[in-house]
């Protein structure tokens, strides 16, 4: 009767120690696999708040996260680096503008390209497009020289202030990117500028 129970003591043991190691233990080394919810939902990231050097995105088969605006890297100053979006760079850039037939740059254009001048050296790795405008009198091909004059004279003044010449490029529109479609000298005014593009 006892050799039963000892016999029984070590069935029940051995049964036990089989099931056990049937199952297996996660290693603290070891990841732990995502469920399937949480692999093909973006993590979003605010722009504002976006790391300066964010992580490669992970390839899966879900469906692409809309497209953003890619955050321009912002020295704020104190040698601390932040992100500043290209669209709110838009918005911090200012227009000049030129007398008729001319693209030589005033008192004010200069000091709005020195305002600019800051918001570019806050965003160290930004480039920007000089577009030169003409108002809709004069003929295309003389516009056109015209506008690219105005943007190599602003890129002039801002390499002179301290920026590479290779964050900066010209192009020309002439007349066929008007800002007031109007026909009077107030819609010309407006027309006769360089605008400041984010590339």
């Amino acid at each position: 009767m006892r050799g039963k129970v000892v016999n029984l003591v070590l069935i029940g043991a051995l049964v036990l120690a089989a099931g056990c190691s049937k199952q297996g233990m996660v290693k603290k080394d070891e990841p732990i696999a995502p469920s399937a919810a949480a692999a093909t939902k973006p993590a979003i990231v605010p722009e504002t708040k976006a790391a300066a050097n964010p992580a490669p995105a992970q390839n899966t088969a879900a469906a692409p996260a809309p497209v953003q605006a890619q955050p321009v890297v912002a020295d704020n100053g104190n040698g601390a680096q932040g992100a500043k979006s290209a669209d709110a760079l838009k918005t911090d850039l200012q227009r000049i503008y030129f007398a008729f037939d001319s693209y030589a740059l005033t008192k004010e254009d200069r000091d709005i390209l020195t305002k600019n001048l800051e918001v570019l050296k806050k965003a160290a790795n930004a480039k920007v497009q000089i577009a030169g405008n003409c108002d809709e009198r004069g003929s295309d091909d003389y516009n056109l020289a015209l506008g690219e004059e105005r943007a190599r004279e602003a890129k002039k003044y801002l390499v002179t202030l301290g920026i590479p010449a290779e964050r900066l490029s010209v192009i020309s529109y002439g007349k066929e990117k008007p800002l007031d479609p109007g026909h009077d000298e107030a819609a010309w005014a407006k027309n006769r500028r360089d605008d400041f593009v984010i590339q």
